[in-house]
C-alpha cells in the first residue's frame, strides 16, 4: 500500500458520527486514506461525463489498492444541474441493486457538488442510510458543498427541496484536480469562498482582497489555503446546529436568492456559484436599502465578486414576482414568511424574518 500523501486534516466533530476532511495534492492515489473510509464489500463510484474520463481509473485503482477485497462498480452520470433528479437518484439505486449491496456497501462520490448532493441523497435513502465518501474535484465542492451532509436532489418547483441530512465517512479534497478545471468553474467557486469572509469573518475577507489574482492564477499554496479556511469555518458552524436550526442558515448567504434564480432559468444558464454570487449582491443591496448595512461594505462585496469574475446583476429576462414566489418555497421560511440571510456588513450576516416583499420586489427589479 502507497504512503499516505501529506495533508492539512481537519474534521467535522459530531461525536459518533465525526469524521476526517483530508485536503492536499495527489490525494486520489492515497490508498492508505481510502481505506481508512471504506470498508465492507460493496463500493459504487458515482461521477459524470467530465470528471470519469480523468479520474475514475485511478480513483478505482486506489480503492483496490486499499482493499482487495471490495467490489467496485461505477455509474456515469451526465453533467450539470439539470440533472440532480430523482430520475438520476434512481440510476443510483439501480446501479446499488444490481451489485447487491447491502448496508454495508459505501458510495464513493466523484465529482463538483452535483454528484456530491446526488450520491449523498441516495446513500442516505438506500436501506435507509449507507456511508459515502466525498471526493471533491471542484472548488465550490471542496469549500463548501462536500462538507456538512446536506445532501438533495432539485425538483421543477424548486432545488434542493427533497433531501436529506447524512453526514459522509470522510471528505478527500485533492488539490490537484483544480489544474484540470475549467476556468469559469474556478471562478464560480470563488463566491462560496468569498461567502465565508462576508458572512462571519472580515479579516477573511479582506486577505481575499488582496490575494485574489493569486488565487485566480491557481496558486497551490493560496488555493489550499483557502479551501482549509472555509472547510475550517464551515466544520465549526456544522458541529454547533447540524441540522440549520439557527446559526447554520448563515451560510445560505445569498442562496435564497440563487436558488431562485437557478429554478426560473431551468437549472441552466448559470453556474450555482455565479447564482449565489448575484444573490449575494441582491441581499447585500437589500441590506443597504432597508438600512441595515452601510453601502460602502455592499460595494465591496459587489468589487470582489467582480473581481473573481462573478456576475452580480440579475439577468434582465427574469420576472421579479416569479422569482418571490419560488423564494417562498425556501426552506428557511418559517409559517409562510420570508425570512432571508442579510448583513449589516462585512462579516456580519443575520437571519432575518418577516422581510417586506415590496423591498424585495425593488431589489429584483
Amino acid at each position: 500500500m502507497t504512503t499516505a500523501r501529506t495533508a492539512t486534516e481537519l474534521a467535522v466533530e459530531l461525536g459518533a458520527r465525526s469524521y476526517p476532511i483530508a485536503i492536499g495534492a495527489d490525494l486520489l492515489g492515497d490508498a492508505q486514506r481510502f481505506a481508512a473510509a471504506i470498508r465492507g464489500r460493496h463500493a459504487l463510484i458515482v461521477s459524470n461525463d467530465v470528471v470519469a474520463p480523468l479520474y475514475l481509473d485511478r480513483v478505482a485503482a486506489t480503492i483496490r489498492a486499499s482493499n482487495e477485497k471490495v467490489h467496485i462498480s461505477t455509474l456515469i452520470l451526465p453533467d450539470g444541474e439539470a440533472h440532480k433528479t430523482l430520475a438520476s437518484a434512481a440510476q443510483v439505486f439501480d446501479a446499488l441493486a444490481a451489485m447487491k449491496a447491502n448496508r454495508d456497501a459505501i458510495i464513493v462520490a466523484l465529482g463538483g457538488g452535483v454528484i456530491g448532493d446526488l450520491a449523498g441523497f441516495a446513500a442516505a435513502c438506500w436501506m435507509r442510510g449507507i456511508a459515502f465518501v466525498q471526493v471533491p474535484t471542484t472548488l465550490l465542492a471542496m469549500v463548501d458543498s462536500s462538507v456538512g451532509g446536506k445532501t438533495a436532489v432539485d425538483l421543477a418547483q424548486g432545488k434542493n427541496l427533497v433531501g436529506a441530512f447524512h453526514q459522509p465517512r470522510a471528505v478527500i479534497a485533492d488539490t490537484a484536480v483544480l489544474a484540470t478545471l475549467p476556468t469559469r468553474e474556478l471562478r464560480a467557486g470563488f463566491a462560496e469562498v468569498v461567502k465565508y469572509g462576508a458572512l462571519g469573518d472580515a479579516d477573511f475577507f479582506a486577505w481575499l482582497e488582496r490575494h485574489a489574482d493569486a488565487l485566480l492564477a491557481r496558486e497551490p499554496e493560496a488555493l489550499a489555503a483557502t479551501i482549509a479556511h472555509c472547510c475550517r469555518q464551515k466544520a465549526g458552524i456544522v458541529a454547533r446546529d447540524e441540522t440549520e436550526q439557527g446559526e447554520r442558515a448563515l451560510l445560505n448567504l445569498g442562496h435564497t436568492f440563487g436558488h431562485a434564480i437557478e429554478t426560473a432559468m431551468g437549472y441552466g444558464g448559470l453556474l450555482h456559484g455565479e447564482a449565489v454570487a448575484v444573490g449575494m449582491g441582491l441581499a447585500a443591496r437589500l441590506s443597504t436599502n432597508l438600512g441595515r448595512a452601510p453601502a460602502a461594505d455592499t460595494q465591496r462585496l459587489v468589487a470582489l465578486l467582480e473581481r473573481f469574475g462573478l456576475p452580480t446583476a440579475i439577468p434582465s429576462d427574469l420576472d421579479p414576482d416569479q422569482l418571490i414566489g419560488l423564494m417562498q418555497l425556501d426552506k428557511k421560511n418559517l409559517s409562510g414568511n420570508l425570512r432571508l440571510i442579510l448583513w449589516r456588513g462585512i462579516g456580519l450576516a443575520e437571519i432575518v424574518p418577516d422581510v417586506d416583499v415590496a423591498a424585495i420586489r425593488a431589489v429584483l427589479a
